[in-house]
C-alpha cells in the first residue's frame, strides 16, 4: 500500500527549450490524491508548457516524472493516458453534433457481437458516470451543442474519468462561464476531490484559484517562484509572487523566487 503522503505526481527538475528559449527551467511540482493545485502566472510564464510535458504533448529535455513514487516514461499522450493522466482543454474538444454518450466513448466506442454500435450500453455507462458527477443532468439525448457551458464541462470531465483517470489537468475550466455555471464546475471539482482524483488547475482567474485550490504554485519567466497553501495567503500576496517573484511568509521557494 502506498504511503498516504506519496504524491500522485512529482515532476522534478523539469526543463524544456525551444531553440534558445527556455519554456520551462528546472521546475518542480507535486500533486497528492484528492488535491487541487492551482498553477498561475502571466501569459508566457511556462504554465501550459509545464503541464503539456505531463500530458505527453511535449517531450522534456531534462528532469523526471514520478507517478505514485515510481519513475514514469511519458513521451506522448498515449503514455500519459496509460498512467491515468487526462487533460480537459479550455475548448473541451467535444463533438458538438452528437450526444453525451457518443462524446464519452468517442474513439473508444462499444460494439455488439455483430460489430454494430452498442448505443444502449454506451448510454447506460454514460448515465452511470454522469449520475455520479452531476445527478441533475438529464439531457442525454440532445447534441452537446445544445447544452449549457456547465453541462458541457460535465461531459468533458465524465469522458476523462470514465477511463479511470486519476490525474486531471484542467485548463481554464470556468472561462466564459456565468456565475451559476462556474458554481456547477466547482461542485464537479469537489466531487472529483472526494473520489481521490488529483487536479492541476491552470487559471488566470485568482478568484477561481482561491475558491477551488488547496495549494497554489506560481510560475514566472519559465521558473517556479514557489508554492503556498491557499488558506495561508491573500490574493495580494499571490499577485506579488506573480509580478515580482516575491515570496510571502511560509512559502516554499522555487528557483524563480526574487533574491533579497
Amino acid at each position: 500500500m502506498l504511503d498516504k503522503r506519496t504524491p500522485l505526481v512529482e515532476m522534478d527538475d523539469i526543463s524544456l527549450s525551444f531553440g534558445g528559449l527556455h519554456a520551462v527551467e528546472n521546475a518542480h511540482i507535486e500533486l497528492y490524491p484528492g488535491e487541487v493545485v492551482g498553477l498561475v502566472g502571466h501569459n508566457g510564464a511556462g504554465k501550459s508548457c509545464f503541464m503539456k510535458i505531463l500530458s505527453g504533448a511535449y517531450k522534456r529535455d531534462a528532469g523526471r516524472i514520478l507517478i505514485d513514487g515510481q519513475e514514469a516514461a511519458i513521451n506522448n499522450p498515449r503514455d500519459a493516458k496509460q498512467y491515468g493522466i487526462e487533460t480537459i482543454y479550455q475548448t473541451l474538444a467535444l463533438a458538438d453534433n452528437v450526444d453525451a454518450a457518443a462524446n464519452l466513448f468517442l474513439g473508444r466506442e462499444l460494439v455488439t457481437p455483430i460489430r454494430t454500435l452498442d448505443e444502449l450500453a454506451m448510454e447506460a455507462e454514460a448515465r452511470k458516470v454522469m449520475g455520479r458527477l452531476n445527478p441533475n443532468f438529464r439531457r442525454y439525448k440532445e447534441p452537446v451543442k445544445a447544452l449549457s457551458g456547465g453541462q458541457r464541462q460535465s461531459v468533458a470531465i465524465a469522458r476523462a474519468i470514465l477511463f479511470n483517470a486519476r490525474i486531471l489537468i484542467m485548463d481554464e475550466p470556468t472561462a466564459a462561464l456565468g456565475p451559476q455555471e462556474t458554481a456547477q464546475v466547482g461542485e464537479l471539482i469537489k466531487q472529483l476531490k472526494a473520489d481521490g482524483i488529483g487536479i492541476f488547475l491552470i487559471s488566470h482567474d485568482l478568484h477561481d484559484v482561491f475558491d477551488l485550490s488547496d495549494r497554489i504554485v506560481v510560475m514566472k519567466n519559465a521558473q517556479v517562484v514557489g508554492s503556498v497553501n491557499t488558506s495561508d495567503v491573500t490574493k495580494d500576496e499571490v499577485l506579488g509572487m506573480i509580478i515580482l517573484g516575491k515570496l510571502p511568509p511560509g512559502a516554499t521557494p522555487g528557483p524563480g523566487a526574487a533574491k533579497d
